[in-house]
């Protein structure tokens, strides 16, 4: 893949991620905790059945200095065993809003770092879960792994446990990049551990960052031929979003020079030239999966879905309930926002309250917008008819709903990033690249928004 320098120049602007829509920097603090109960209990009703269950465990070893998630460092082994006993009691809480006959499809462990728990803690959340819920067959379980904290035993243990799925955050095989990012390398070498977890009949995804100091094309691409010859099912490349505003350690960063956005282009360039040219099958615009990977099948069949877990397959996709500090619930017709303070978070589960801290509550428009940005950022594709039927609403009633956004996508096609007709639109290869500003083009919050987003590149 080539990307233009001229539309390169012209894309490289402040545009949401779109993991959600709107993106959570709408959420607001106007709302009751009788609303927010009043939305749970409304999900019962509403689609997709299933429940997709997201576990979030904020403790981290040292931080890692390019982190853009909601960490606490810590050692304090007795702030981690109240975090530990408060979880298991805000699990049962949800049970008591949701209907029983509703089964689990998915469970997702994300921080910080989960594995920086002991087993134990793991096994005494999960089997929390095991008892309050009901699981349909073939549930994908799975867990973000810092290497560093992994054993074979820690693996043996995550597995009679019923995890399926690890994704190893490796982030670059390269030691300077590493030691810059205060990020500790794996104890067991990462080709033995893939080998070990693989056999084991458990999935993995390897997770790269790119972006970093110190980063070339020739480092770079060593990197990722050196995760091909390990052969994970999956292969993430993340572009890094630098937000010091947000996250200040990112500060610490600053002091390198960073790549910029025509650099960060020619690592990902290589890398996708590399991964495809390898049997890898690009999903979205990060995501890359053996052409055996259920996540291509999904996409050969234009029925990919994705949420803040990542891309998943209509079969295990499910309504999300976040559990712990900072989780964002993402409901069919809400998100709420758990709040990222550990002792506010305590206190509000002891009272038998669920710890939202901001929330959105979406109409039918918003709805219909993040279907469209949904169906272009996961499958490369829009069916108006589709989109109609899903909503039973007449194609010439939604195309009046996107008719401002609607006039840039003849200059969208004249710079070959879609095709399109009167009922399809079609993301080209090269439009992949700019997929983030295709989609804000049918977000009219992005027309003279002045909130703040990272770049699209």
């Amino acid at each position: 893949m080539k990307v233009s320098k001229k539309l390169l120049e012209k894309y490289n602007v402040a545009t949401p991620r779109y993991t959600s829509y709107p993106p959570a920097n709408y959420f607001h603090e106007e709302f009751t905790n009788k609303k927010v109960e009043e939305a749970i209990s409304l999900s019962n009703n509403e689609h997709p059945e299933n429940i997709s269950l997201y576990i979030h465990i904020p403790f981290c070893n040292k931080l890692c200095f390019y982190c853009g998630c909601n960490t606490v460092i810590s050692r304090n082994g007795k702030m981690i065993d109240s975090y530990i006993g408060t979880l298991k009691k805000e699990i049962v809480l949800l049970k008591s809003k949701l209907d029983p006959n509703r089964k689990v499809s998915q469970v997702h462990w994300g921080g910080g770092t989960p594995n920086y728990l002991p087993i134990e803690d793991i096994e005494s959340i999960m089997n929390t879960l095991y008892k309050n819920f009901n699981f349909i067959s073939g549930a994908e379980i799975a867990m973000e792994c810092h290497p560093w904290h992994l054993t074979y035993d820690y693996v043996d243990r995550l597995i009679e446990l019923k995890f399926n799925r690890l994704s190893l955050g490796v982030q670059d095989f390269n030691v300077k990049v590493m030691d810059s990012i205060n990020r500790n390398q794996s104890i067991i070498p990462i080709p033995e551990l893939v080998e070990y977890v693989k056999a084991n009949n458990v999935a993995v995804n390897l997770d790269f960052i790119y972006g970093l100091p110190f980063q070339t094309v020739e480092t770079f691409t060593e990197t990722i031929q050196k995760a091909i010859e390990i052969s994970p099912n999956r292969l993430v490349t993340f572009s890094y979003a630098h937000v010091p505003w947000i996250k200040k350690a990112q500060q610490k960063l600053e002091k390198y020079n960073l790549p910029d956005a025509d650099q960060k282009v020619k690592l990902f360039e290589a890398a996708y030239d590399l991964l495809t040219k390898s049997g890898y099958k690009a999903i979205g615009l990060d995501h890359f999966a053996k052409e055996s990977d259920e996540l291509y099948i999904a996409l050969k069949g234009k029925t990919l879905h994705r949420n803040f877990q990542g891309y998943c397959t209509r079969e295990t996709t499910g309504q999300v309930y976040a559990l712990g500090v900072s989780g964002i619930s993402q409901l069919e017709s809400a998100y709420l926002q758990s709040t990222k303070n550990v002792v506010e978070y305590t206190q509000r589960i002891n009272e038998g309250k669920f710890p939202i801290e901001k929330a959105y509550f979406l109409s039918l428009e918003e709805k219909i917008t993040r279907e469209i940005i949904n169906e272009l950022m996961c499958n490369l594709y829009l069916s108006w008819k589709s989109l109609s039927n899903r909503f039973n609403k007449p194609i010439e009633e939604l195309n009046n709903l996107t008719k401002e956004q609607n006039q840039q996508l003849k200059t969208f096609e004249s710079e070959g990033l879609i095709t399109y007709n009167k009922d399809e639109i079609f993301i080209t290869e090269s439009g992949k690249f700019f997929i983030r500003n295709i989609a804000a083009a049918f977000d009219p919050k992005m027309q003279n928004t002045t909130r703040n987003f990272s770049k699209a590149l």
